[in-house]
């Protein structure tokens, strides 16, 4: 079997994320003293005692209807209620984290009951027991019948370390386990402003409902992590919160979001970057595309909700023209239309996400680039002077890939117009490709002498 899987769970504020940035020992979790912050699952491995397993951190788990109706955005919290057991389903073990300070309620006594009613291994994490008054007060949990109660502090660490002994001691036994499911994938980020489908496309494309999907923008908060495998190849979905414009950006957990979401483009190799196409091109979609590019990380266009689109046989045509003139710093990008609500052409952009990761690890040989170099120059040949200097170029090679790096030695690097910056580095784009990758162009003085 693989890496077992560890489920946090209990009401909300009883300090679950902090528990699990404490024990993943970054921050993961988003932390605020809202309600219903932590809404999708979030994931990450741990190794204790030499034993490596999965956390899973999830959302705040009521399991009332009538107390889940009396809230504001029910139905959020509600699926929040539905992605947690999810959680639990798939656990081998289970930690239910409970607070001190609240003493035990009717909320705890029911998850208690339906985690012995899982028979999965249940530990009890009393949280909050910053003192030992608040440590003797932990004996109140004895009556969820869950065994031992645990007193610890998330939030200072104390009591993290024994409840992380106790935990490796309950998970089933496992044969050695296998390397890393993410070393080697591919890395896909999907990301886009609010509300234009990500977690649609994400749970389209699993088959299941990994992330909430609601018409609420600002619904994932998270950026979820989903290793896939795709025929012959392990890719990584991440599925990350709708980035606004700066000054739309509110204070507080959305804040946070954004952060984290451009966080997971720079850890990806490529953005699949969701447009509506119903409602059209934005400047927060030409915002998010800006992210990309400053990141170097490879790009796909992809039209959402094509199906929602008037069409006659030139409209993806009319509709790529628009995208080259309004955006032609991007304009090498290729673009793929779907709908993530019904499947339509959904493979497609992963098909074309992986051979746009293809094209980030392609290096052309140092005598090819030579040729490129000197046919540019002499079907264009950049100004003969720029403030009394004259601009020679001596060779290119390709330093490196990902992003792919192309080093110019010249007689002035300040000489070169960014202009002929672009020139070389369309002739680059036409002899060798690189559909979807943006290149950095890097200039170099070199006396000819050298």
């Amino acid at each position: 079997m693989g890496k077992a899987i560890v489920a946090l769970v209990g009401r909300p504020n009883v300090g679950k994320s902090t528990l699990f940035n404490r024990i993943v020992g970054k921050k993961r979790a988003i932390l605020s003293d809202v309600p219903g912050t932590t809404r999708d699952r979030l994931y990450d491995e741990v190794t204790w005692r030499e034993r490596t397993f999965v956390l899973v951190d999830t959302g705040g788990l009521l399991m009332s209807d009538e107390e889940i109706a009396a809230l504001p955005l029910a139905e959020i919290v509600r699926r929040t209620r539905e992605q947690a057991l999810l959680a639990i389903e798939e656990a081998d073990a289970v930690v239910l984290v409970v607070d001190v300070l609240a003493g035990m309620t009717p909320g705890d006594a029911e998850i208690a009951q339906m985690l012995r009613q899982a028979g999965k291994p249940v530990l009890l994490a009393v949280n909050k027991a910053d003192n030992e008054m608040r440590r003797q007060d932990a004996v109140e949990f004895y009556r969820l019948g869950l065994g031992d109660p645990m007193a610890l502090s998330a939030l200072h660490g104390t009591g993290v370390g024994e409840l992380l002994d106790a935990l490796v001691e309950a998970l089933p036994p496992t044969a050695e386990e296998e390397a890393s499911a993410e070393e080697g994938a591919v890395r896909i980020a999907i990301v886009g402003r609010p509300n234009v489908g990500k977690s649609q496309l994400l749970n389209t494309l699993l088959g299941e409902e990994r992330a909430i999907v609601s018409p609420i923008p600002g619904t994932t908060r998270d950026a979820l992590d989903t290793p896939l495998q795709w025929g012959d190849r392990r890719i990584v979905l991440i599925d990350t919160a709708g980035i606004r414009r700066r000054g739309r950006i509110e204070v507080g957990v959305e804040r946070y979001s954004v952060l984290r979401a451009i966080r997971a483009i720079e850890r990806a190799d490529v953005a699949m970057l969701l447009l509506d196409a119903a409602e059209g091109l934005t400047a927060q979609d030409a915002h998010v595309a800006g992210y990309i590019v400053q990141a170097y990380r490879g790009i796909v266009l992809v039209l959402n909700k094509w199906d929602l689109v008037p069409k006659d046989h030139r409209t993806f045509d009319d509709y790529v023209r628009l995208l080259r003139q309004n955006w032609p710093f991007i304009d090498y990008a290729p673009v793929v239309s779907i709908s993530a609500l019904t499947g339509q052409r959904v493979a497609r952009a992963v098909d074309a996400a992986l051979q746009v990761y293809e094209e980030t690890r392609k290096r052309i040989p140092t005598a090819l680039l030579n040729d490129l170099l000197r046919e540019a120059l002499q079907a264009h040949p950049p100004a003969s002077t720029v403030r009394g200097h004259i601009l020679r170029f001596y060779y290119v090679t390709q330093a490196e890939v990902a992003p792919p790096t192309f080093v110019f030695f010249v007689s002035n690097p300040k000489a070169v117009h960014f202009s002929y910056e672009r020139y070389l580095e369309n002739r680059i784009r036409q002899v060798f490709g690189y559909s979807g990758v943006p290149l950095k162009m890097v200039f170099r003085a070199r006396q000819k002498e050298e």
